[in-house]
């Protein structure tokens, strides 16, 4: 007996040396491009699931077929979810096609026949997968209108879904909301995300271009500001003067008053 503990002894002491070897000298790759082993991930999908369905079997669930509720889902959903869990009409994002574990298609698979379970990840979250624990911010009754707007998302199209979503507050839910990133254009396919693309880079090289040509055009606005417009030396002009341009003619006597700016460049005002 006491040999079998000194070998259990001696096999636990290696095992934790040779754990805390491969964890100093990083063998374990963390990038989200490598996915797990098979038998990791089944271990941790397992313990996943079983947690999830441990902690949300006693939430009762309300009636979920309120109209109202519905539609203020739909707009959160649209303001906050459809980048990582897409919508009718969208098949991938940058942001979905990304992360690792990849988020599940909430527009096939809704709240997959369990909203208690459904409601306790969007108030919880789930760690190291990108999920928010969104109940830091979002009060139970907006979480239950977005349970029972992903109860109707996989029966929507995409003309559907744009509709629910127009049709609804938008982000919205009792306090603590910021700005969200807009996803609607993507509702055009990605088409449009790729002339989304083209734009950017279009204003990028308008940017680009008022950078090479900044100091003419700082010179040429400098010089604009100085010298009234013909309409405003027009109506600002002195009645003196207007008279003596009339009535006189100019002198070699009249002297220009002449005076530099701090950019070297010298105006000169006709007295």
């Amino acid at each position: 007996m006491k040999r079998t503990l000194k070998t259990l002894t001696a096999a636990g002491v290696v095992a934790a040396i040779v754990g805390a070897g491969v964890v100093y000298f990083g063998v374990i790759n963390v990038g989200a491009d490598d996915p797990h082993f098979g038998p990791v991930h089944s271990l941790l999908s397992t313990a996943r699931d079983r947690s999830i369905a441990v902690r949300s079997r006693d939430i009762k669930v309300p009636d979920l077929s309120e109209e109202a509720l519905i539609r203020a889902g739909a707009g959160n959903y649209n303001s906050m979810c459809i980048g990582c869990h897409l919508a009718p009409g969208i098949a991938g994002t940058e942001l979905s096609n990304s992360l690792y574990p990849a988020p599940p298609n909430l527009s096939k698979l809704g709240v997959d026949g369990n909203p208690a379970a459904a409601f306790w990840i969007i108030k919880h979250g789930i760690k190291s997968t990108g999920m928010p624990a969104w109940g830091k911010s979002m009060a139970d009754p907006y979480i239950w209108g977005m349970v029972a707007f992903l109860q109707q998302l996989p029966s929507l199209d995409a003309e559907q879904y744009k509709a629910l979503a127009t049709s609804s507050g938008g982000h919205q839910h009792g306090g603590g909301e910021s700005k969200m990133h807009n996803h609607e254009g993507q509702h055009e396919g990605q088409k449009g995300a790729v002339a989304g693309h083209h734009d950017a880079g279009a204003a990028e090289e308008i940017a680009e271009a008022g950078d090479h040509h900044g100091e003419r055009n700082s010179a040429h606005a400098h010089e604009a500001a100085a010298a009234p417009s013909q309409d405003e030396s027009t109506e600002h002009a002195h009645p003196q003067a207007v008279e003596a341009s009339h009535d006189a003619p100019a002198t070699p006597a009249t002297q220009p008053k002449t005076h530099t700016h701090a950019d070297g460049k010298e105006h000169t005002h006709a007295k």
